[in-house]
């Protein structure tokens, strides 16, 4: 059985950073972040290939927001930088295996999820 836990989410103000933790189920697994914010669907943040060699950020997060992971440990990050209210959700890690490029932003290319946590960014 798959779990993953996330961490590190909290309130920050507008400009500040965070960075988001998941324990990661195995190198074998793609990793991904999405969010949800109220009466919105969860969208795609960023993903990363099991070697941590390639990366796929959503517009809006690029040159802000980095994913990294460390197999070593089994962990996955997502450091946040100049963060504004527009980045306020709840944040969820995924992980998923043969996940093909054409479906890397897509939830259901996922198969196991975190329970998410929260980040408030106050302007």
């Amino acid at each position: 059985q798959v779990h993953l836990v996330e961490s590190g989410g909290g309130l920050v103000q507008a400009g500040g950073s965070l960075r988001l933790s998941c324990t990661a189920p195995g190198r074998t697994y793609t990793m991904g972040w999405f969010r949800q914010a109220p009466g919105r669907e969860r969208e795609f943040v960023a993903a990363i290939r099991s070697t941590g060699g390639t990366t796929h950020y959503t517009d809006s997060v690029k040159g802000r927001f980095t994913i990294s992971r460390d197999n070593a440990n089994n962990m996955m990050f997502l450091q946040m930088n100049n963060l504004g209210p527009e980045d306020t959700a709840m944040y969820y890690c995924a992980a998923g295996q043969g996940i093909i490029l054409s479906s890397l932003r897509r939830t259901s290319a996922y198969a196991y999820w975190g329970q998410g946590t929260q980040v408030t960014v106050s302007s």
